[in-house]
């Protein structure tokens, strides 16, 4: 979607917006236009001091893809030159999922997940950046980890930090659902200080599919989004994200309709519809004309083939609405 077309959407008026709260269907809005090299899976990404985009994926040790107008995207190449030896333990695959790319401090952070598909045995790395480019990360190692016998699962990565400075990594998915731990902002590892790990969201009856948070402060809350039920499975694909929010960062979160999100709660901000089946992985970009919404859905049209969808959100009516 062009920066043009995205502020036309912005004078978009609330009432209308407001009118689009999800329930149907036809309450959800088509991706924005986007081209190039869009085949991409889990994406999240940043806009660098230069004005470029840094879009990361999973697949092949996580692959760059750049944009400067926030409409083409070409692929760039992929994040390490060698594969950490320490993959192979968690993955025999020894290829990275979940990344989650972020701007901090004059440098670019990486946390992102190595697992394998249906397995708890999993570690959530973190690497950086001086530049964000291609090649040019070093792995910082293991920041937290689950095992066959763990009631979590240490993949899909997020890190927020609040308003007194504090670095909080959300994670997870299936088993007992989404976790948070506090980090040390000198290391990007566990705080020593505080070693608590906490549960945001979670469906203890039926199936237990709820992964990839992310989590953003807008107007004195905090909102968690997370993708729901089945992804990966092409045109089958039944994923789509969800939000709560809270007037803590550790929750208690809530939907719209005051349901926790410890007891399947979550107010739809996402779902299938026509073409666009299954949207999901997400994460939110703060630009200069709104927040993002960026995720990949499985194509329709194209025999399921994961692409990237990117949608400004609303905020007026005090919950996220993507237009």
């Amino acid at each position: 979607m062009s920066r043009t077309s995205m502020r036309a959407l912005a004078v978009v008026p609330a009432a209308l917006l407001l009118a689009l709260v999800p329930g149907s269907a036809s309450a959800y809005p088509n991706p924005g236009v986007v081209n190039g090299d869009i085949v991409v899976h889990d994406p999240s990404m940043v806009r660098g001091p230069s004005g470029q985009y840094l879009l990361y994926s999973t697949g092949e040790g996580l692959q760059l893809r750049t944009s400067t107008d926030r409409t083409a995207f070409g692929r760039s190449g992929n994040a390490f030159t060698a594969k950490p030896s320490w993959w192979k333990n968690y993955s025999s695959a020894s290829d990275p999922w979940a990344p989650d790319i972020s701007y901090r401090g004059g440098r670019y952070l990486m946390y992102y997940a190595v697992s394998s598909f249906g397995s708890n045995t999993s570690a959530i790395g973190l690497a950086g950046s001086a530049t964000g480019q291609a090649g040019s990360w070093s792995d910082y190692g293991i920041v937290y980890t689950s095992n066959s016998s763990s009631d979590y699962n240490a993949i899909d990565p997020n890190l927020f930090v609040d308003d007194d400075g504090r670095w909080w990594l959300s994670f997870g998915s299936w088993w007992t659902g989404i976790k948070m731990i506090r980090i040390d902002p000198s290391t990007g590892k566990q705080y020593a200080g505080d070693t608590a790990r906490r549960s945001l969201a979670s469906r203890p009856t039926g199936t237990k599919a709820v992964e990839a948070p992310s989590i953003v402060k807008r107007n004195g809350y905090y909102y968690l989004f997370a993708s729901y039920d089945t992804c990966c499975a092409g045109t089958s694909s039944t994923y789509k994200i969800k939000v709560g929010r809270a007037t803590s960062v550790t929750g208690p979160y809530k939907d719209r309709n005051g349901v926790s999100m410890l007891s399947n709660g979550g107010t739809a901000v996402m779902e299938s519809h026509g073409r666009y089946i299954g949207p999901g992985g997400q994460s939110i970009l703060a630009d200069s004309d709104g927040d993002l919404l960026v995720y990949h859905y499985y194509d329709g049209q194209d025999n399921g083939t994961p692409k990237l969808g990117v949608n400004l959100l609303n905020w007026s009516s005090g919950w996220p609405v993507a237009y």
